[in-house]
């Protein structure tokens, strides 16, 4: 059956799995890892183990890291080194986790599955991996900025006010794009950025993967429900559960209520559903 963006829910045919109660969130750039907080404690209400680990150099609060910046550390993080450090932390659990990873942290969890790190992944609004309709010109320029062109990759890019509130926080008063600015937004490497267009952002996608559920934003501004709805459709492997859904009035920024919420209660469900 050919789905639309507008598709609320699809699953594909396969066997269900024993699910893990641990949960792994993963942080996305530009971002403090306080934004998984509310989910944190929402999930272990519910019965699950979570942790939500710091980048490395990205310990201390958003509003340290800002005072920093630029930050020689934070600025030397590579995409392949970020992969190896989440699969150091997992490997010390007892279990493979379920892995919930925002924009970049989305690219992340799909580059885990691939190398079977993980027992299912959720990708919320994921930075696509190579390959993908990513190359569109329009998603290129859009991250232009973030990778720093000319300028020195020592250090850090701290995201303007002024960009975070027409293309990450679109859509919310001002206040609310102020208060969520620094309560959340860090210095990056530039570096980084720049990863996700290169041959470290590669996925296999007729490998076999654990089940994996990608999550799209209607308003998003930095990686459109069109750029998410690809990376799904690129996903050939036929028993392996991959599924979508978009909701249609959300921003790039899933962590103030109700958008958190709505996000938690879906994962939820969906985790309910294969398990």
């Amino acid at each position: 059956m050919a789905l639309g963006l507008t598709s609320i829910f699809y699953q594909t045919t396969a066997m269900a799995t024993t699910l893990p109660k641990s949960i792994v969130f993963i942080t996305g750039a530009f971002l403090g890892n306080n934004c998984w907080d509310e989910w944190k404690v929402y999930y272990e209400s519910k019965g699950f183990f979570c942790m939500a680990p710091a980048w490395p150099h990205k310990d201390p609060s958003p509003e340290e890291l800002r005072n920093r910046h630029p930050d020689a550390g934070v600025a030397s993080n590579r995409l392949s080194r970020l992969v190896e450090y989440f699969v150091g932390i997992i490997s010390d659990l007892p279990e493979k986790p379920i892995l919930i990873g925002h924009s970049l942290g989305g690219l992340i969890v799909q580059l885990l599955l691939q190398r079977r790190v993980g027992a299912a992944g959720v990708a919320l609004h994921s930075f696509p991996p190579l390959g993908t309709g990513k190359y569109l010109f329009y998603f290129f320029a859009a991250w232009r900025g973030e990778m720093g062109w000319f300028t020195s990759r020592q250090k850090t890019y701290m995201i303007p006010f002024r960009r975070w509130k027409v293309a990450v926080a679109n859509g919310m008063t001002c206040e609310q794009q102020k208060e969520l600015f620094y309560k959340y937004a860090t210095p990056e490497s530039k570096m980084i950025v720049r990863d996700g267009f290169s041959c470290m952002a590669k996925v296999d996608f007729e490998k076999p993967h654990a089940p994996l559920l990608l999550v799209s934003g209607g308003r998003d501004k930095i990686i459109s429900a069109s750029v998410n709805y690809r990376n799904y459709l690129e996903y050939k492997s036929k028993g392996s559960i991959t599924d979508y859904r978009e909701f249609r009035n959300h921003n790039h920024l899933i962590f103030d209520m109700p958008a958190w919420k709505e996000d938690a209660d879906f994962v939820l469900f969906w985790l309910e559903g294969i398990n």
